[in-house]
């Protein structure tokens, strides 16, 4: 299997001419193979949005990129399930990213690929997903190198790993962005807009700790793998995913294909991304077994 990168699906809410912007500079510039595209997390986004994906995934399938719809990480209503529904049969020939297994129960038998919401840890659960059609499987966000170990030898399908941008830890029902401005869910007036990285969280101790992002909680810190890229490589994971961050995306893509490529080394590619978007911590303690929050230095 070749090497890919891809780009996740924006987790945050732009303004639609930025998210469109956005993914227009993807398809002209920007070097990954896939592209995720859809909401995740709160369905009362999605129309805003709908409305510029013909003319984005066109623009991305024509520059040679794969084009895969995801869905939401937490579906609690009908309404939602009906637009998830419509969404696979009007998929055609695209993949679907499933990251809920309310849809899993009535689907139809075409390939999916399995989101990183879904829990796979072990070897037994990935066979479940891959005996229903599973071509595909990003991993759990948590999961350290031990585990990618081990699910890597018994895969059947392509696995993928999340090697840049803040990660979802969890996701509520509840809003907590709307709460933090005191609004209601159903009356949020979409604050989370403000925030194009999402909210950063302290502690009492007003020390940064967490994110919020709609309904969504996220880590503070940036993971960044990319001195990680040899060892996942190594493992059989062949696919690394950028989570979309409000910084220069094109340039990010543009690292971590280099060092995929080999033409360019792990520290000085962590050296760059540090000046590029100083404003965040990097961390990649869950690859390496310890808090998920560190940095850890191999010795």
């Amino acid at each position: 299997m070749i090497d890919r990168l891809t780009l996740g699906p924006l987790l945050y809410n732009w303004s639609p001419e930025k998210a469109r912007d956005f993914y227009f500079g993807v398809a002209d510039e920007m070097d990954v193979d896939r592209v995720y595209l859809g909401e995740v997390v709160c369905s009362k986004r999605q129309p805003f949005h709908e409305t510029y994906w013909p003319e984005v995934v066109e623009r991305l399938e024509r520059a040679g990129k794969q084009v895969v719809f995801s869905t939401l990480a937490l579906v609690t209503t009908e309404r939602e399930i009906k637009g998830l529904r419509e969404l696979c049969a009007d998929s055609e020939d695209r993949l679907v990213e499933i990251n809920d297994l309310t849809l899993l129960s009535r689907w139809t038998g075409k390939p999916f690929l399995v989101g990183p919401y879904v829990n796979i840890y072990n070897e037994s659960a990935l066979a479940v997903f891959e005996d229903m059609g599973a071509v595909g499987a990003t991993l759990p966000f948590e999961l350290p190198q031990k585990t990618l170990v081990s699910l890597a030898s018994s895969a059947q399908c392509a696995l993928e790993v999340q090697v840049f941008g803040r990660l979802p830890l969890a996701i509520s029902a509840r809003c907590y962005h709307a709460r933090a401005f005191r609004l209601q869910k159903d009356s949020c007036r979409f604050v989370c807009d403000q925030h194009p990285d999402g909210m950063v969280v302290d502690t009492l101790d007003e020390q940064q700790f967490l994110t919020v992002n709609g309904t969504q909680t996220q880590s503070m810190t940036c993971v960044n793998l990319i001195r990680e890229t040899a060892a996942l490589k190594a493992l059989g994971i062949r696919q690394l995913r950028l989570s979309p961050q409000n910084v220069d995306m094109i340039e990010v893509a543009r690292v971590f294909r280099a060092v995929q490529r080999g033409t360019l080394a792990g520290d000085e590619a962590f050296a760059h991304l540090e000046g590029l978007m100083p404003q965040f911590q990097f961390s990649n303690g869950y690859f390496h077994g310890v808090e998920g929050r560190r940095l850890f230095e191999a010795s």
